[in-house]
């Protein structure tokens, strides 16, 4: 008897949607069947941590998908789903992404337990994320409020909100979709307020680069119009020798003209200083447009915001 294929999955309840979601598609275009197999990552692990504590550890790259990998790798998983705003920019060798998924909306939101948006916020309210990203550009957007680590999944962090511990936190919205919780936001961050992290919104799937049988079959759920964009923004965050904790946001779309329009910025941990730019190119050559862009921040100061925060720009 053929075994299930197995789709390596965290174990938060976002995570499992996700891998539910992809052994769903696989069964409803090709009838396969499959199961789940949970895997602890080291992010899931440490939850009571910053991320840049355990940055300080080891390194806060890849600390939600390492065990995963290493799971496809010695053979314990066939396929592994990942959000693509936790992959670091280096790929194992021996693996391959066969598919970036369509993109769920990939910008960040509010939600608040008076059902406030930002503005509304009195001064001195806590608000909650563990993202420098996020942390930096709302220190830029309301100084007077207090930023404060939040660590755990989804579920955990609403609880924390309806507990009091917080008075607003911020979530990708697409997390938030997924779980079907939309009718809690407060407010929508757009790209010119907030913008996301590289590849927020997107699944990734992998799998191993010497199964072609395995590549095939989830590279049926590629998007392409989304791996564009997604190559693009990863393009410009491994030239800036980025990773999960770096204050970087970037948003690639396919515009009206059927070209990536792409904006990315740098942001000061404080909040006092940005750099952004704006770029836009054939969607054939997304990988080149987010290497420029990248130079083009560069060239406008963000090497000296990213050096305050410990990282060197080559």
């Amino acid at each position: 008897m053929k075994r299930p294929l197995r789709i390596g999955t965290r174990g938060s309840a976002l995570a499992l949607w996700q891998a539910n979601h992809v052994r769903d598609e696989l069964a409803r275009l090709h009838g396969v069947e499959a199961e789940l197999v949970r895997v602890r990552t080291a992010g899931d692990r440490m939850q009571s941590a910053s991320v840049a504590q355990i940055g300080a550890e080891g390194s806060a790259k890849g600390i939600f998908i390492k065990e995963l990998e290493d799971a496809l790798l010695d053979g314990t998983a066939d396929i592994a789903v990942h959000s693509m705003k936790d992959v670091p920019t280096e790929t194992p060798t021996g693996l391959v992404f066969a598919a970036i998924t369509r993109r769920e909306d990939p910008r960040d939101c509010l939600i608040s337990r008076s059902n406030r948006a930002l503005k509304g916020l009195s001064s001195g309210m806590r608000i909650g994320t563990s993202s420098v990203r996020r942390q930096a550009q709302l220190r830029h957007l309301r100084p007077d409020l207090r930023v404060e680590d939040l660590r755990g999944n989804v579920d955990t962090r609403l609880k924390k909100l309806e507990a009091g511990e917080f008075d607003a936190i911020v979530l990708a919205m697409a997390g938030v979709n997924r779980l079907g919780a939309g009718d809690k936001v407060s407010q929508v961050f757009d790209a010119d307020v907030m913008l996301p992290a590289v590849g927020q919104g997107a699944l990734g799937i992998e799998t191993r680069s010497d199964d072609p049988g395995m590549v095939k079959l989830a590279g049926s759920l590629d998007d392409a119009a989304t791996r564009a964009c997604v190559i693009a923004e990863r393009a410009l965050l491994r030239e800036l020798e980025g990773g999960c904790q770096v204050p970087v946001g970037a948003w690639a779309k396919i515009g009206a003209s059927g070209d990536i329009e792409f904006e990315a910025g740098v942001f000061s941990p404080d909040g006092n200083e940005a750099v952004r730019r704006i770029d836009r190119g054939a969607v054939a050559e997304s990988e080149a447009i987010g290497i420029r862009l990248a130079h083009a921040l560069i060239e406008a100061g963000a090497d000296r915001i990213l050096r305050l925060v410990g990282r060197t720009v080559g």
